[in-house]
């Protein structure tokens, strides 16, 4: 039987997703925009505080000065939450990058055939790091109401938040169709 020199299609399906989850979990990572904060009293109307996992902005809307290295007076980063979220998702990005370099050992792109059984590998790797970012990001939006405030202020999500989320999504679903390769090993034998 000659082998077939098409790559079969959890392969590019995985390796397209899993790059751009990377790309969103990275931008959520470093953006300081997990939460604004809004309508802070004693403050002008049109600031808004950006929090992060590793910064806080103050943004005033209608100028649109910005000034991030802002104190973190009430203990915001002290939380659990986002202590958790300042580990695992660097740790996630490392976990993605070691998954990418698997996945591209193991698909065919320099080989007449793929390995299905080191793509599969690869395919848990990427699954595992989107876990270990959906965990913290998850985990940040149920406590979002309740990680420190000026009272009276409003709350909501911050584009960083939702980048992490659809980035987590993506590797995950990338790392299951990179997992699909199992079934090639299967066949073989």
């Amino acid at each position: 039987r000659l082998p077939s020199m098409r790559t079969p299609t959890e392969m590019i399906v995985g390796l397209v997703l899993c790059p751009c989850g990377l790309l969103l979990t990275l931008t959520g990572t470093l953006a300081p925009s997990w939460r604004q904060v809004s309508l802070v009293p004693n403050q002008p109307v049109d600031v808004v505080w950006e929090q992060g996992i590793w910064d806080i902005c103050r943004e005033r809307q209608s100028t649109h000065d910005r000034l991030c290295g802002q104190a973190d007076e009430l203990g915001y980063f002290e939380q659990v939450p986002v202590r958790v979220a300042q580990g695992l998702m660097p740790s996630s990005l490392v976990v993605t990058l070691v998954g990418l370099v698997v996945a591209a050992l193991g698909v065919r792109c320099w080989q007449p055939e793929p390995r299905h059984l080191v793509a599969g590998v690869a395919g848990l790797v990427l699954l595992l790091s989107g876990l270990m970012s959906l965990v913290p990001s998850s985990w940040y939006t149920q406590e979002l109401w309740a990680l420190p405030a000026p009272p009276g202020s409003t709350l909501t999500v911050g584009y960083s938040l939702v980048l992490s989320y659809l980035g987590s999504c993506l590797e995950i679903l990338g790392g299951l169709a990179l997992a699909l390769s199992f079934h090639h090993c299967c066949e073989e034998r």
